[in-house]
């Protein structure tokens, strides 16, 4: 845990609406090509909370060096959804409706960290906080913080009937 994290970042005790939350959001998170692309991956993963991981890659920094301000704001994004997707009922998708993010300091490491919590779950929305960490020269430093809004997609019905995952 960085000097900037405290314990009331931690995800509060949650209950997933759907007992396959681990293996749905798993499988929603590796459908996302573009995860994949910037090497993110899951290290952590709970009801109502997640921690995504990222090497450092010359192919993501902006002219100074630095992960670019882009790639940082798609890892927190993600994590947010990741994180309010755990808590939402068998046979729904999510969608991002809105974000801010708060950029803090270079994004200068070997490793990043985005990790998200749920905020206040809801029908409908959810909202969650995200902060993003990197890692240099073994000295873990917060770099950008998000709040995010998130939206629950219903199923589609003839989705549930083919046996379609629901929409991601």
């Amino acid at each position: 845990m960085s000097r900037f994290e405290t314990r009331n970042f931690l995800p509060k005790n949650f209950q997933p609406k759907n007992p396959d939350y681990r293996a749905i959001a798993i499988h929603t998170f590796e459908q996302q090509r573009a995860m994949k692309t910037l090497g993110i991956s899951i290290a952590r993963l709970e009801p109502g909370g997640v921690d995504l991981a990222m090497d450092y890659s010359a192919e993501f920094t902006q002219q100074h060096g630095f992960i670019h301000a882009g790639i940082i704001t798609a890892g927190l994004d993600n994590a947010c959804g990741i994180a309010a997707f755990t808590l939402m009922p068998a046979l729904t998708g999510i969608l991002t409706v809105e974000f801010k993010t708060n950029l803090l300091a270079p994004a200068r490491g070997q490793r990043f960290a985005f990790r998200a919590t749920v905020v206040k779950p809801g029908r409908t929305l959810t909202v969650c906080e995200a902060r993003a960490y990197a890692t240099h020269d073994g000295v873990e430093t917060l770099i950008a913080t998000m709040s995010g809004t998130l939206m629950a997609l219903a199923a589609r019905e003839e989705a549930a009937k083919d046996g379609a995952p629901a929409p991601v």
